[in-house]
């Protein structure tokens, strides 16, 4: 085991395990320590705690100190150096015309470099830019690309559950979120509803994804054909949290009826697939007894149509008729011939042979004596 610190920067993104190196430290204080681009300025986020050997990469870096106010003036000041930075930085922007929207500038604690974040639809050529914010500040520049996830991270918000953004508030690195979690988990795939702030897919998607697949796997299918305390029925909907399943009941000579029963009373008979072919080739066999069949297949679920009436389509109210292509005229040989009599060969025509090494008809005109 080992001793760490858990430190986080700019009240945002990913905490770092640092050497305590002899300190007591308790959350919310804020540190000075040694990090791989020299002092930095951070807010303990954890206290001294024990971890496994495995989770930490070594070396770990040191606390150099616990802030005084020295420290906090320092940081102060680079804050309002920052808020010129991002003005200075946005009118060299648009002088350039370059298609790029600059979120967040950051000084480091020692004051020696600056850090430009933006996001653009592509790359960006800010080489001259560069050279102008260096002229400008005297100092290392270094700008940095990001996606439009950090740009929320960064600037933070309320997202559409009321509460700050998830990423800017706990997480430390974003989850792969994909369309496939809202579908099992039986939500809207409206864009607008299942999307955060950022166009993305809300990453709180994947908080309870792990309890609906293990949920999903126990529990039976829409149109699923089920054993019901009432009767046989198909399920229609499923609430997973809940537990329950929504039965249309089957009633001989009446309307269906709906009912809610709780998954551990349904049995399981045949799925959605085999109900439906059954309920077919019953109906047909009721048509082939001349009895009126109780349910009227799709007309894409029984026998093909006709190859014409499929082709056939509705003709729009105000749209020309296609013309009729005009029947070939019959040969004057089928007028000449009886009825019972064999029609004349057609003489086969003979293609003429060129002589070899000719090109067109010139090669076979006499030569002029």
């Amino acid at each position: 085991m080992t001793e760490v610190v858990s430190v986080r920067f700019k009240s945002r993104g990913k905490s770092y395990y640092f050497d305590p190196a002899g300190h007591t430290v308790e959350a919310g204080q804020n540190l000075v320590v040694e990090t791989s681009k020299g002092l930095e300025f951070g807010e303990c986020t954890r206290g001294n705690t024990f971890v496994e050997d495995t989770k930490v990469l070594p070396p770990l870096r040191p606390i150099i100190r616990l802030a005084n106010e020295k420290d906090l003036k320092a940081a102060e000041e680079n804050r309002e150096r920052e808020k010129q930075a991002f003005q200075t930085a946005g009118e060299k922007i648009r002088e350039h015309g370059l298609d790029m929207k600059l979120v967040d500038v950051e000084y480091n604690f020692e004051g020696n470099k600056i850090l430009f974040f933006f996001t653009s639809d592509g790359r960006v050529d800010f080489r001259e830019l560069v050279r102008d914010l260096a002229g400008i500040f005297r100092t290392r520049i270094e700008l940095r690309q990001i996606g439009v996830r950090d740009e929320a991270k960064m600037l933070g918000g309320l997202g559409i559950c009321g509460k700050e953004f998830c990423c800017s508030q706990f997480l430390d690195e974003f989850q792969p979120v994909s369309i496939k979690m809202a579908k099992t988990q039986n939500l809207s795939l409206n864009p607008t509803k299942i999307s955060g702030t950022c166009g993305r897919l809300m990453c709180c998607l994947k908080y309870e994804q792990d309890a609906y697949e293990e949920l999903v796997k126990n529990a039976p299918k829409t149109d699923s054909y089920v054993e019901t305390p009432d009767g046989k029925g198909t399920i229609t909907e499923i609430n997973l949290l809940r537990q329950k399943a929504k039965v249309r009941l089957e009633t001989p000579g009446g309307d269906p009826a709906v009912s809610y029963y709780p998954l551990d009373e349904l049995e399981f008979i045949k799925t959605g697939k085999q109900r439906r072919a059954e309920v077919i080739a019953e109906a047909k066999e009721r048509e082939a007894r001349g009895e009126k069949p109780n349910f009227t297949p799709r007309r894409n679920t029984g026998d093909k149509p006709p190859l014409r009436a499929s082709l056939k389509t509705e003709r729009p109210q105000g749209s020309r008729k296609p013309e009729k292509k005009a029947e070939p005229a019959p040969s004057p040989v089928a007028e000449d011939v009886k009825f019972g009599e064999e029609a004349p060969k057609k003489p086969r025509r003979r293609r003429r042979r060129r002589p070899s090494g000719g090109s067109g008809g010139a090669a076979d005109a006499p030569k002029a004596e």
